[in-house]
């Protein structure tokens, strides 16, 4: 279960990289400073699968620095990532969205220690929608 979670994070990091590298190319960046903060990134993308727990500061520390020097891109951010890296990455979730994601997190805890099967799309999806036929 923790695999796939991570595998999942790990993708959103790639799409963001990916995003990351298209600015570059694009030439909306300074290039030596571009270039190195890639690097950085890399360095993310080949710890993180070692030893999550360990990458957890140097994740927080990238994603806010993607947000500050790449703000035409925080929108393209996934916010998984802002939510998985916690930290100081949460100052840039409303409290509506951390409430969301603390109730899916309690979910996938209690389903993990029911031994249920647990699809974190799904329930996120689930809780975003408004609540229309709960007023009977």
């Amino acid at each position: 279960m923790a695999s796939a979670q991570l595998d999942y994070h790990l993708h959103l990091l790639q799409h963001l990289r990916t995003i990351l590298a298209a600015l570059g190319e694009a030439e909306q960046v300074p290039e030596e400073s571009h270039a190195l903060f890639l690097e950085r990134f890399d360095e993310l993308l080949t710890l993180l699968p070692k030893d999550p727990l360990e990458s957890q500061y140097l994740g927080q520390d990238l994603i806010c620095q993607v947000i500050q020097r790449y703000p035409q891109i925080a929108h393209l951010v996934p916010r998984d990532l802002l939510w998985f890296f916690g930290g100081d990455c949460l100052h840039f979730m409303p409290d509506e969205e951390l409430d969301l994601y603390q109730t899916l997190e309690e979910r996938r805890y209690q389903a993990e220690q029911n031994g249920e099967a647990f699809d974190w799309h799904q329930q996120k999806r689930l809780l975003a929608q408004p609540d229309e036929g709960s007023q009977h």
